[in-house]
């Protein structure tokens, strides 16, 4: 569930980012920027715990949004949004919300199942051609990861090219192509595998069946209902100002550098979306409660339940429903590309909304970023349910293994387990 992840930028000025290497080890704001109305002591347990964890694992800058049902919020930025100008991260900054992404793109998917063009039982077969073994995959199976199709973001060659040229544009179907180059994983529906082939190919679907493209479609049937004007599936690389810089390794020799511009098609309906702090927070409730802000249903009473039903993924705390996790009570999703990591998550039985935002994927020995911030966070808010992902449970969702000068290809990614 490394990314239960995804990428990202305008194409010019990318490629001279792309050469600069950057130093991401600067010491937290003094202070960090936003508004609190929880209690004084619990503010600032969380202000000294997330310092803290910044410092041991070197991370630039982080937002933190919990808000809990009448019962106050806690709404923090701590660190650099730019390391090369000390520009102090902020919370109405634009970020990059990798598979995040999975939950809109899913959330169409089931839209066109409550107006009867799809049903979810149906095979791909049914609405797309050339899906290895299509006749037997469900759309249902692609939503829940249970297809056994190949993951295409950890073919080798694949990794190498988008290292190699990381601001390249890739279509839907050059990374479909790419996915059934391999064999199938498994029988549909005998275990769970996280793959964006998957949410790719439900990307394309929602597009056949709607005739529009997936970006205008969320737009119209997602993001304005529910109020999201800062949401958005770009179509190439840019990002909305403010952002967040995002700092990766993933680069030739392993070296730091800003990602911010890199093209995120690659990930397209499974990890390329655009975000605010503010805007996942609105996002959350209407994901987990099938509701608009309004009072109207997103998806029907029975699709939304259907939805949330998560299944065992055969990690311990860590189920999976319809393009949504489970992780310890707290259903949402989370999201990692190069250069950003973000939570986005409710915990229904105590009314508390999480998001976080880092502009780094610079793992070292500490493991996710997102992670870390998440179980620092929740230790303090939330002590029986932190959040928690084992690591065996976090696949090579996206591209993290660095090309060895040496040969110029990409180390496999390390086996995801399952």
């Amino acid at each position: 569930m490394r990314g239960f992840r995804a990428r990202a930028a305008p194409a010019v000025a990318a490629a001279s980012l792309l050469l600069t290497v950057l130093c991401v080890g600067q010491a937290p704001a003094a202070a960090p920027l936003g508004r609190v109305d929880v209690d004084p002591a619990t503010a600032q347990r969380l202000d000294d715990a997330i310092t803290a964890a910044m410092k041991k694992a070197d991370i630039p800058g982080v937002s933190v949004g919990l808000w809990f049902d009448g019962r106050g919020s806690y709404e923090r930025s701590f660190g650099t949004a730019d390391t090369a100008t000390g520009t102090p991260m902020k919370t109405d900054l634009f970020t990059r919300i990798g598979s995040v992404t999975k939950t809109f793109t899913v959330t169409g998917v089931l839209q066109l199942a409550d107006e009867g063009r799809l049903r979810l039982d149906d095979p791909v077969a049914k609405y797309l051609d050339g899906v290895p073994g299509g006749d037997r995959i469900t759309i249902r199976q692609l939503a829940d990861m249970r297809s056994g199709l190949f993951n295409y973001t950890e073919d080798t060659d694949w990794l190498a090219d988008l290292q190699a040229d990381p601001t390249r544009s890739w279509t839907p179907q050059q990374l479909l192509d790419i996915a059934f180059r391999h064999p199938a994983e498994f029988p549909p529906g005998t275990r769970w595998e996280y793959s964006n082939t998957n949410t790719v190919l439900l990307g394309l679907l929602v597009e056949k069946l709607s005739g529009q493209n997936l970006s205008t479609y969320l737009r119209e049937h997602v993001l304005e209902p529910v109020g999201l004007d800062d949401t958005a599936l770009p179509k190439g690389a840019e990002i909305p100002s403010p952002y967040a810089h995002g700092y990766t390794a993933f680069s030739p020799g392993g070296k730091v550098v800003d990602a911010s511009l890199w093209n995120p098609s690659w990930g397209w309906a499974a990890g390329a979306m655009t975000s605010t702090l503010d805007d996942l927070h609105t996002w959350v409730p209407a994901l987990t409660g099938g509701k608009l802000p309004d009072g109207s249903r997103l998806l029907k009473t029975g699709t939304q339940a259907q939805r949330m039903r998560a299944l065992p993924t055969g990690h311990p705390g860590v189920g999976y429903g319809l393009g949504i996790a489970d992780i310890n009570g707290w259903v949402g999703h989370n999201g990692e590309l190069p250069g950003y990591e973000t939570i986005a998550a409710r915990l229904p039985q105590d009314g508390a909304v999480l998001v976080v935002i880092v502009n780094s994927d610079v793992d070292k020995d500490t493991g996710s970023l997102s992670t870390l911030i998440g179980e620092t966070v929740t230790e303090i808010a939330t002590p029986d349910r932190p959040w928690s992902v084992p690591a065996a449970a976090q696949p090579n969702a996206t591209p993290d293994a660095p090309v060895p000068p040496t040969t110029g290809k990409a180390t496999p990614p390390k086996p995801s387990g399952s």
